[in-house]
């Protein structure tokens, strides 16, 4: 990138604290406000990013995401405020940035990051910041960042735990050479189904926007081939050497084997969900039986016999929960298969025959109707009996049922 000639005299005075400190300077400033990065994600990895990318005068910002502002968000994505409510985070996060910096440019797609137009979006921009919670995304911006050239600042925050790192800058590892396989999909968490604490995606977002100030402005030793782990509870941070380059990398190596779409336009990027296991659950799962939450409140209107399993977190299952019901975590039910099925009713022996009592309908619930289903299919391949998952969870129930039952 080339470097404008010089700053005015209100750049000067809005960036002065920069301007004297003997590691930034005029030069690094210049190339800060001459950059351009592209934001993946206006949420609680985004929104410090974004203010402070905005607050330090990157002179072009680039903002992706498709959701709108929700009242759930507003503990931990700060750059969002009530009166933004249902409102696209893009437009939100836009007028946060210009009413730090009007003299910046920011560019708004209120589209999801994907196969179709992450190539056109990537190649525009110097740098790229993931700040997703999905695995499939994280890839494909790994991937395109590759493909175009382009460094991608990558950070993750999960409960009270956080970490940071730099891929494909100089030579460095790209998220391919430390990961090549996905991880199974039922060991991915996110912030929607395991919480997180809201002070944690702002550190580790700041520390995002550092890294790629950095970057941008070329000073300092940014995080490639290293691990920032943040602890939240300690309030420890320690850094963990990578391993370099894979040679034999699919995406970055001597010869990949991912076509470049960059350079060769008759090639197809692969399905990224398919690849990461799809990461949406069936949640109508053929090899499961299941039921509505209109079908359930059916049951329980008509007084029939049943066990409901709720299978989430105690922390959750306290938070509320429908009347009559069995609290065992899913986390927990191959540890506890034993009890599951006492509790489930399902170990009980007919004295007269011998032989095991026909069981009442079991019928399992979660948050949102994932983990229930997991749990019911981990029953069923234990040989337990009239086990039915209820869809869509406690958030359906509380849409098509009971709209004072809490949201969370």
């Amino acid at each position: 990138m080339e470097d404008p000639p010089f700053l005015s005299n209100d750049q000067i005075l809005r960036y002065g604290r920069h301007l004297i400190l003997p590691a930034i300077g005029m030069d690094v400033q210049r190339r800060i406000c001459n950059s351009s990065v592209l934001v993946v994600g206006a949420g609680g990895l985004g929104s410090p990013v974004l203010q402070y990318l905005a607050g330090a005068g990157v002179g072009r910002i680039g903002i992706i995401d498709a959701d709108e502002v929700d009242i759930s968000n507003l503990h931990r994505q700060v750059i969002h405020s009530e009166s933004e409510v249902s409102n696209p985070k893009v437009d939100s996060a836009r007028d946060s940035c210009l009413a730090i910096n009007s003299s910046i440019i920011v560019e708004t797609f209120n589209e999801r990051f994907s196969r179709s137009n992450a190539i056109e979006l990537v190649q525009n921009y110097d740098l790229v910041a993931d700040c997703t919670d999905n695995v499939s995304s994280r890839y494909l911006i790994n991937d395109i960042a590759v493909m175009c050239g382009k460094p991608d600042v990558s950070g993750g925050a999960i409960g009270t735990e956080g970490q940071l790192t730099v891929y494909n800058y100089k030579g460095g590892p790209c998220y391919r050479c430390l990961h090549p396989k996905p991880p199974p999909p039922e060991t991915v968490s996110n912030c929607s189904d395991n919480g997180v604490l809201g002070v944690v995606p702002g550190i580790i977002g700041s520390l995002q926007a550092m890294e790629i100030l950095k970057i941008v402005g070329q000073f300092g030793e940014p995080l490639s081939a290293k691990l920032l782990i943040f602890d939240g509870l300690s309030c420890s941070f320690r850094s963990m050497r990578l391993r370099s380059r894979s040679p034999t990398c699919d995406v970055c190596g001597d010869k990949p084997t991912i076509p470049n779409v960059l350079t060769d336009p008759t090639a197809d990027l692969i399905d990224y969900n398919e690849f990461c296991g799809s990461c949406h659950v069936e949640l109508d799962a053929k090899d499961c039986p299941s039921v509505s939450c209109e079908e359930y409140k059916s049951i329980v209107d008509q007084g029939d016999e049943h066990v409901l399993l709720d299978v989430r977190e105690l922390v959750q299952y306290e938070i509320c929960s429908l009347p009559n019901s069995i609290n065992i975590p899913f986390a927990q039910m191959k540890e506890r298969i034993g009890e599951v099925f006492k509790e489930i009713g399902q170990t009980d022996i007919d004295p007269l025959f011998g032989k095991p009592v026909q069981p009442v309908p079991v019928y399992l619930i979660c948050r949102r109707g994932i983990d229930s289903l997991s749990a019911a299919r981990l029953l069923l391949s234990k040989d337990a009996k009239n086990v039915i998952n209820i869809r869509g969870g406690l958030l359906q129930w509380h849409r098509t049922i009971d709209s004072e039952f809490p949201l969370y």
